[in-house]
Parts: C-alpha cells; sequence; structure tokens
C-alpha cells in the first residue's frame, strides 16, 4: 500500500500546486522572504551548506550574468520557490497540495513539495542537471523561439520543415521550438510566413527539451540511479505524458526523458482540470504560470506566491487541512 494522500482545503476546496521553470529568474528574488521569514531563511542557509557557495547571494544580487547561467537560474529558481512555499506553511502550517506540476525545472521542486524527492537531493540532481545542460550545450549549440498565434498542428509543421523540434507546448497558440541555431532562425521565417503573430529567438542557454540535450540526459539518469524517490502524496503530473504518475521507477525515468522531450504544459492543465481542482497556487518567482494555466483553463482560480506582499491575495483564503 502507498502511503496516505493528503490534501488541503482552502475555501472548503483542495487546492493545486504550480512551479515554475528557468526564465522565472529575477535579480532579487527571495530576498524579503529571506529577511522576513525564519523558515524561508533556513531554505537558503540549507542550500547555500549544500551546494557550496552562496546561491542566496546570487538571487538576492546577482550580476545578470551569473544569476541568467543555467546553473545559477536552475538552482536559485528552485532554492527560491521552496524558500516561499517554507514562508507560506509558516504562516499556514497545515498547507498541503492535493495536486502538484511543474514547468521543466518546476518539476523537481513539485516533487519536493509533493514529499517524494528530499530537498537536499532534489538541489543536487537540479546541480547536476544544469550542468549537464550547460555542457551539452557547449558540445551542440542551438537555441530556442517562441512562436505566438499558430496552433500546435501547425507548428509542428513549421518544425518538421525547418529541422528543429516541439519544445514547449505552453498555451493553445503559444508553443516553443528549440534545434541548431540555423533551424531556429529557418522555423521563423516560416512560422511568420504561415501566419504567426510573433516568432522570435529567446535568450536561452541552448537547445533545451530537443534531442540535442542527450547527453544531458545521460548524465541525469545516472545521478537519478542514486536518488531516494518515493510514491508522491498528492496527484502528481509530469511534463512529459501529462498523465498522473506515483511509481518512483517511471518518476525516475520520466525525470531523465523531460530533457529531450517536449513541455505538455497544455496536456498537463487538461489533466489537472479532469481532477475537480480549480484553485491553484503558484509558489516561486514571477506570475507567469498564472497566465499560462488561466489561457489553458479560463475556469481556474490561481494566486501567486513569490514575495512577502504576496501574502496580501492570500488573506482573504481561509485554510484548513483533511487528512
Amino acid at each position: 500500500m502507498g502511503r496516505k494522500p493528503y490534501q488541503v482545503v482552502i475555501m472548503e476546496k483542495p487546492v493545486g500546486f504550480l512551479f515554475p521553470g528557468q526564465g522565472a529568474q529575477f535579480i532579487g528574488m527571495g530576498k524579503d522572504l529571506f529577511e522576513q521569514s525564519p523558515a524561508a531563511r533556513k531554505v537558503y542557509q540549507l542550500a547555500d551548506q549544500v551546494l557550496g557557495y552562496s546561491i542566496s547571494q546570487i538571487c538576492f544580487t546577482g550580476p545578470d550574468a551569473e544569476l541568467t547561467r543555467t546553473l545559477y537560474a536552475q538552482t536559485g529558481i528552485l532554492v527560491t520557490s521552496l524558500a516561499a512555499l517554507a514562508a507560506l506553511r509558516e504562516k499556514y502550517p497545515s498547507l498541503r497540495p492535493s495536486f502538484v506540476a511543474g514547468l521543466s525545472l518546476g518539476e523537481f521542486t513539485a516533487l519536493v513539495a509533493a514529499e517524494a524527492i528530499a530537498f537536499e537531493d532534489a538541489l543536487k540532481l537540479v546541480q547536476v542537471r544544469a550542468e549537464a545542460m550547460e555542457s551539452a550545450a557547449r558540445n551542440k549549440p542551438g537555441t530556442m523561439a517562441s512562436v505566438m498565434g499558430l496552433d500546435i498542428d501547425q507548428c509542428r509543421a513549421v518544425a518538421q520543415e525547418a529541422g528543429c523540434e516541439v519544445a514547449n507546448l505552453n498555451m493553445p497558440d503559444q508553443t516553443v521550438l528549440s534545434g541548431t541555431l540555423d533551424s531556429i532562425e529557418k522555423a521563423c521565417r516560416i512560422a511568420e510566413a504561415k501566419g504567426a503573430k510573433r516568432a522570435m529567438p529567446l535568450k536561452v542557454g541552448g537547445a533545451f527539451h530537443s534531442s540535442l540535450m542527450g547527453e544531458a540526459k545521460a548524465r541525469l539518469e545516472e545521478a537519478l540511479k542514486n536518488t531516494v524517490i518515493r510514491e508522491p502524496r498528492c496527484i502528481f503530473i509530469p511534463n512529459v505524458t501529462a498523465k498522473q504518475v506515483s511509481a518512483p521507477e517511471d518518476i525516475r525515468s520520466l525525470l531523465a526523458r523531460q530533457l529531450t522531450s517536449s513541455v505538455q504544459w497544455v496536456l498537463t492543465m487538461a489533466a489537472a482540470h479532469r481532477t475537480g481542482i480549480t484553485t491553484y497556487l503558484e509558489i516561486g518567482p514571477g506570475k507567469v504560470l498564472k497566465g499560462l494555466a488561466r489561457k489553458c483553463q479560463p475556469s481556474f482560480e490561481v494566486f501567486s506566491f513569490g514575495a512577502v506582499a504576496d501574502l496580501k491575495g492570500l488573506e482573504s483564503l481561509h485554510c484548513s487541512a483533511t487528512i
């Protein structure tokens, strides 16, 4: 038998947690949490100790060139998101999710929130993941592009013609492509010719979520072999399949496959809708997922929490837990 699932009720409704991925970082993220929440401060202090360098100071003061590096962006977002969660639970001690999901990197944060992976283990995995992705990007240079205004089938046709791959299905009319520099440049031209509202390269460190990340996937698979993974304590929807999974070995496999597979966020939100849960907390820096979730499922009520000031937006929510 698996562990008994838990559920939190907000305004007598179950709540889901959503966690951001790379690109959500900004200088100063989490600084107010560190200064005003003892629980959040402990998260940063433990992260600094585990990593052997001060990720907290990179989050708080940059410089931007450091924080935007894949290595520091990924570890920084993971730590800041979990610091925000710690601060939230400091105010609402019984707060637990009925559902978790994360965008790419955010999947690791989601598994910590679901008690499937320990914080220290997730931090070490993300460090390996980020280092491996940086290395793969150096060995096989590439980039990504955002396409607005075309549906997924049109974007797949663009990718096939240009010789690149579909990386992120973020919204019904917003898809991210990934591939070599030449293929992405070609894809932008083709997409615009097909009527895209916008097709523009992104400022990213490589061709993430594509076959060019093959060597990174192999390195992450090795690290995952030595990581303890438990059955999540709530519904967990992975990026690769957008279908609920609970078996630890399946989670282990999917975390590695994620690096070379598309992020199925549209389908993930559809799966979230099928659970009947309509209230969500986006926990971590930025408010990107709030917008994506509402675009995918307009009926969702999504609250963002990544700073102390965001608590004001939650004051009207009465939290109690049912076990």
